[in-house]
């Protein structure tokens, strides 16, 4: 079992566990997958030359606006929605200004690739570009949605689906990419993680509903437009998605605000010396991680964090400091007399009231609390008595929760932080 627990005393960084220090293998393949197909895109193109080069360009500065534009610091999923946009739009291009096409699928690849390199060389000099995984899944969606329209449209079998027939058809192809991609990424997430894939795909699925559902209609829309009204129509339909990428990036800017009063409002049990630097955070971390072990979904596990945040906050009404802040070693009513303290202040602070039901119910007995309250109840507990017992205090603490399951402790969810400690890569903040 790798040891977890942080110890105390030491400046603000991080303590990670050992690390395997090597990429799965699903994850490499993957990877090499995508540098293949980019590569030899680019090389074709390079070789044969561009077909249809003002459409090219076009597209291509399109995208690569779209890569300039990205944001980045949010839990969107697609942070350059406009270039995702466009590269889509161009994999489904059949006609321009009613004249056919002649682009494939690797001269798809190769605009996209190239484009989307140029519009990142800002974001990278920054140290902000995008992730390999993020690029690979760029190019293999692309990649699949060029090879599901392109061959069959260049061979002349889509020309008796016109009008209404062809939007139908666009639709499916990009439902069918949209699968493709969220399985994708819930695949090389599960390979990175260790994470559920079922989950995974569900939460990958969620986001679609949200800026990925305005990336699909984009693409569709551009590619109907230009077929009919030619290139003119990709800045007219550009527009509505910048405004609606503006909206994400205020809210996410929210959602980062709100997170960060959540966190100071944590902080107030370590300033005034109830509980140790660093213990809600920490916990919030572990907590996060068992909780994607066992499935919860996006919106449970975002409860679930601020719970874990918030979940000494009850102490601030005491007259008394608990020795070190650890309750889990206190009578159960007093546990349960903080816990409802807590719950008081986190409703008084207009913090969700899902949040609050966490706090007030993480003392009472297990069988009878919701999944997350049992979940920082353990993790909490961990953490106490991991810090109390030195140097073998993860392997100690982990002993203990394990003799308790009978009464206190899930035995799911022991086990499940059993699991997570001992996965490489796991990253705890140092106590102060």
């Amino acid at each position: 079992m790798s040891t977890a627990a942080p110890r105390h005393g030491l400046s603000a960084r991080a303590a990670r566990l050992p690390s395997a220090g090597r990429t799965p293998a699903a994850l490499t393949a993957v990877r090499a997958l995508a540098l293949l197909l980019a590569v030899l895109a680019l090389g074709v193109t390079l070789w044969d030359g561009l077909d249809e080069r003002g459409t090219a360009l076009a597209f291509g500065v399109l995208i690569a606006v779209g890569e300039l534009a990205r944001w980045s610091g949010t839990e969107e999923r697609e942070s350059a929605p406009l270039g995702a946009a466009g590269a889509l739009a161009y994999a489904l291009l059949g006609e321009n200004a009613g004249h056919r096409t002649d682009h494939g699928v690797l001269q798809v690849v190769a605009v996209v690739v190239a484009a989307a390199l140029i519009g990142c060389i800002p974001h990278v000099a920054r140290g902000r570009g995008p992730t390999a995984d993020h690029f690979a899944r760029r190019v293999l969606t692309v990649g699949f949605a060029a090879v599901c329209f392109q061959p069959l449209y260049n061979q002349g079998r889509l020309l008796e689906w016109g009008g209404p027939a062809h939007a139908l058809l666009l639709v499916a192809l990009l439902v069918l990419t949209t699968l493709w991609d969220a399985v994708l990424a819930a695949a090389t997430a599960h390979v990175r993680t260790r994470w559920p894939f079922g989950p995974l795909l569900r939460d990958e699925l969620r986001a679609t509903l949200g800026i990925g559902s305005a990336v699909c209609a984009t693409g569709a829309v551009m590619s109907l437009a230009v077929a009919v009204v030619g290139l003119w129509a990709l800045p007219v339909f550009s527009l509505p998605l910048l405004l609606t990428q503006l909206s994400f990036r205020r809210y996410a800017a929210v959602r980062v605000t709100y997170r960060q009063t959540i966190a100071s409002l944590a902080r107030a049990t370590e300033i005034a010396g109830y509980t140790p630097a660093g213990h809600a955070r920490r916990v919030a971390a572990l907590s996060r991680a068992v909780g994607r072990e066992l499935g919860l979904s996006e919106p449970d596990l975002t409860v679930l964090e601020y719970a874990a945040l918030m979940h000494d906050i009850g102490q601030l009404s005491l007259v008394d400091p608990v020795p070190a802040g650890a309750t889990a070693a206190l009578p159960a009513d007093e546990q349960r007399r903080i816990a409802l303290l807590g719950g008081a202040v986190v409703r008084q602070t207009g913090v969700d009231a899902e949040v609050a039901v966490v706090v007030e119910r993480q003392a009472d007995p297990y069988r009878e609390q919701p999944l997350t309250a049992r979940i920082v109840r353990a993790v909490n507990a961990y953490e106490e008595m991991a810090r109390e017992a030195g140097p073998g205090g993860p392997l100690t603490a982990l002993e203990k929760l394990r003799l308790a399951t009978a009464h206190d402790y899930q035995p799911e969810v022991v086990e499940s932080l059993a699991r997570v400690l001992s996965r490489p890569g796991l990253t705890l903040p140092w106590a102060g």
